[in-house]
Protein backbone atom coordinates (compact mmCIF):
# COMPACT_ATOMS: atom_id res chain seq x y z
CA UNK A 1 0.00 0.00 0.00
CA UNK A 2 1.65 3.31 -0.89
CA UNK A 3 2.13 5.98 1.34
CA UNK A 4 0.98 10.04 1.70
CA UNK A 5 4.65 10.42 0.26
CA UNK A 6 4.53 7.98 -2.76
CA UNK A 7 1.03 9.67 -3.98
CA UNK A 8 1.66 13.10 -3.18
CA UNK A 9 4.82 12.14 -5.44
CA UNK A 10 2.50 10.42 -8.36
CA UNK A 11 0.03 13.28 -8.09
CA UNK A 12 2.70 15.82 -8.69
CA UNK A 13 4.52 14.30 -11.96
CA UNK A 14 1.04 13.76 -13.15
CA UNK A 15 0.23 17.40 -12.66
CA UNK A 16 3.49 18.45 -13.99
CA UNK A 17 2.71 16.18 -17.53
CA UNK A 18 -0.95 16.91 -17.59
CA UNK A 19 -0.09 21.04 -17.74
CA UNK A 20 2.85 19.80 -20.16
CA UNK A 21 -0.11 18.29 -22.45
CA UNK A 22 -2.25 21.06 -22.09
CA UNK A 23 0.48 23.62 -23.51
CA UNK A 24 0.67 21.46 -26.49
CA UNK A 25 -2.52 21.57 -27.29
CA UNK A 26 -3.33 23.94 -29.93
CA UNK A 27 -7.08 24.67 -29.35
CA UNK A 28 -8.06 25.62 -26.31
CA UNK A 29 -11.59 24.50 -27.13
CA UNK A 30 -11.44 21.64 -27.81
CA UNK A 31 -12.88 18.64 -26.21
CA UNK A 32 -9.66 16.60 -25.65
CA UNK A 33 -8.34 20.09 -23.96
CA UNK A 34 -11.12 20.68 -21.63
CA UNK A 35 -10.97 16.63 -20.77
CA UNK A 36 -7.05 17.81 -20.05
CA UNK A 37 -8.82 20.87 -18.10
CA UNK A 38 -10.86 19.22 -15.76
CA UNK A 39 -8.14 16.52 -14.99
CA UNK A 40 -5.98 19.62 -14.02
CA UNK A 41 -8.00 20.99 -11.93
CA UNK A 42 -8.89 17.43 -9.81
CA UNK A 43 -4.95 17.51 -9.78
CA UNK A 44 -4.73 20.79 -8.36
CA UNK A 45 -7.66 20.41 -5.81
CA UNK A 46 -5.92 17.02 -4.23
CA UNK A 47 -2.80 18.41 -4.34
CA UNK A 48 -3.22 21.66 -2.13
CA UNK A 49 -5.64 20.35 0.26
CA UNK A 50 -2.73 17.71 0.65
CA UNK A 51 -0.77 20.68 1.53
CA UNK A 52 1.32 20.79 -1.19
CA UNK A 53 2.99 24.56 -2.33
CA UNK A 54 1.51 24.76 -6.38
CA UNK A 55 3.45 28.48 -6.66
CA UNK A 56 6.63 26.64 -8.17
CA UNK A 57 4.88 24.09 -10.17
CA UNK A 58 1.81 25.32 -11.41
CA UNK A 59 2.71 27.11 -14.47
CA UNK A 60 -0.71 27.24 -16.11
CA UNK A 61 -2.43 28.79 -13.10
CA UNK A 62 -5.92 28.70 -14.72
Amino acid sequence: MPNSTEIAKEAIEEFDRIQDYMMSCEDKNSVLYQKMRRRYMTLKAILTTSGVNLSEIDYIKE
